[in-house]
């Protein structure tokens, strides 16, 4: 800690509290064991933010929450101080960094009431007489004694037939049952992807803002993980191709360039085709995750990078069945070259020795008899609506402080704030009245440089509970009266 080389500020492991409410507790944490004084001084915002790798803003929220309760004073020109009246703690024993119990911070945080999810889908909608009826079918079919034994680590052979012809008829994507794997959600091919295609120490580049839970899949394979920029027009090229010159151990490139995740918006024609192009001048392998292509609101969706990929490029085709029916039901898919693929399953095998053959089959017959479609059908016109619905309401209850552009498709709206607004403070007070949001620095690569924006995802509320959401929305709002 700066001015204080015997003090280090450490956070504890992640108790899902915000980020500012867990630094709060590690400076009360300090003043009782006596290692801070009554009149310490504290370090600038500035030096502590880029000492603990956060943002500035979240520095500024704790010393704000901890003078607020009387733990810090601030002396104009001079800086933030422990508080001179509190008692001299002397050096106590250590002792794992908690709240203190007279804090704010010591009341476990309440379950929230709602949820406006990162873009998760309404279970409620979820075809589930189809649904049903599939499984009996699957339990009661003559394939029924073949699902029950061991099977091949790739996945049911209906479910991989079903999803060549759905991929062909849906997506223009040719792709043979053999070059199909299922697996236990697309995070689970995310993993295989990373850990087949590169190397201990190999670099792929990511889109930052972007999908956290895609780079600790990386990451957990040995992967570095290197960011490139997010613009409007989805990845910055331009960025990429510089880091292919200066890097040369990247082998890969992930992105999400049909809705892009956090920021929704779709990369254009000319970008895809740059991006093609600079993957076979350079050598990169493209993992394209495209988590949720049926909900597509304006216009058609567009076509995957790895429907235009020539036979000499490797491109790897990760999807979700989870986003389509409901996030519990854990499948997904990667559609890759055979050489590759066998790879994957072979690593798959090794820690999660086949998929549940029982419920594959069962999406099989969804599939084969319509019903996945329909139901995609219908959700698709009722995310419409509700993504309008919240439209409004954004628009209209916060559009002097943040804006955003409707999105074409996807499942959830990136709202940017303007001004000096910290998006993480509104998210803690929002979280203290009940109501879970989502801010940029959940998606940022480096936490010290997060977006001030919000992901809010619209899908799995009906209209009545966005009209409550918003409510304590703006009752959470860090400005103003509410």
């Amino acid at each position: 800690m700066a001015g204080r080389k015997d003090i280090a500020i450490e956070l504890g492991p992640d108790t899902g509290q915000p980020v500012f409410l867990a630094l709060a507790a590690a400076i009360i944490a300090e003043i009782e064991r006596g290692r801070l004084k009554p009149g310490d001084p504290l370090p600038g915002t500035r030096a502590l933010a880029k000492n603990l790798r956060l943002n500035r803003n979240t520095v500024d929220a704790a010393y704000h929450e901890l003078t607020m309760q009387g733990w810090l004073a601030t002396e104009p020109s001079r800086g933030t101080f422990v508080a001179h009246d509190l008692p001299d703690f002397g050096m106590a024993p250590a002792r794992p960094a908690r709240p203190s119990a007279a804090s704010p911070a010591a009341v476990p945080a309440r379950k929230p009431m709602l949820n406006l999810s990162d873009g998760a889908p309404d279970a409620r909608l979820m075809p589930a007489a189809e649904f049903a009826r599939a499984f009996r079918n699957a339990l009661a079919g003559p394939s029924f004694l073949t699902a029950c034994a061991y099977g091949d680590p790739r996945g049911s052979p209906q479910l991989r037939e079903a999803l060549a012809a759905y991929l062909k008829e849906e997506r223009g994507l040719t792709a043979a049952p053999d070059d199909i794997l299922v697996t236990r959600g697309s995070q689970m091919a995310l993993f295989l992807a990373a850990s087949a295609m590169l190397s201990p120490g190999q670099a792929i580049a990511v889109e930052t803002p972007g999908y956290p839970l895609a780079w600790a899949a990386f990451r957990a394979a040995g992967a570095r993980v290197l960011g490139v920029p997010v613009d409007g027009g989805g990845l910055d090229i331009d960025a990429l191709e510089r880091l292919a010159e200066r890097e040369r151990g990247l082998k890969a490139v992930y992105l999400t360039p049909h809705h892009q995740y956090p920021t929704t918006v779709t990369l254009g024609a000319a970008r895809r085709l740059r991006l093609l192009d600079l993957a076979r001048r350079f050598g990169l392998a493209i993992i394209e995750d495209d988590y949720d292509h049926e909900y597509r609101f304006d216009g058609r969706p567009v076509l995957p990078m790895a429907a235009r990929a020539t036979p000499d490029q490797r491109v790897v085709y990760i999807g979700s069945l989870s986003k389509l029916l409901a996030p519990g039901i854990r499948v997904g898919y990667a559609v890759a070259e055979r050489g590759l693929l066998q790879r994957m399953a072979d690593r798959r095998e090794a820690i999660d020795r086949q998929g549940d053959l029982p419920l594959e089959n069962a999406i099989a017959g969804l599939i084969s008899d319509g019903a996945l479609r329909r139901h995609a059908r219908k959700a698709r016109r009722i995310y419409q609506q509700r993504r309008d619905h919240l439209a409004g309401f954004l628009a209209e209850r916060f559009g002097d402080v943040a804006s955003f552009a409707l999105p074409a498709g996807g499942l959830a709206i990136w709202l940017q704030l303007h001004g000096p607004l910290s998006a993480e403070t509104w998210a803690a007070r929002a979280g203290g009245l009940g109501l879970s949001i989502l801010p940029g620095v959940r998606f940022a690569l480096d936490a010290a440089h997060p977006s001030e924006a919000f992901r809010l995802g619209f899908a799995s509320l009906d209209e009545a509970e966005h009209v409550k959401a918003i409510e304590l929305m703006a009752r959470g709002k860090p400005w103003g009266n509410s």
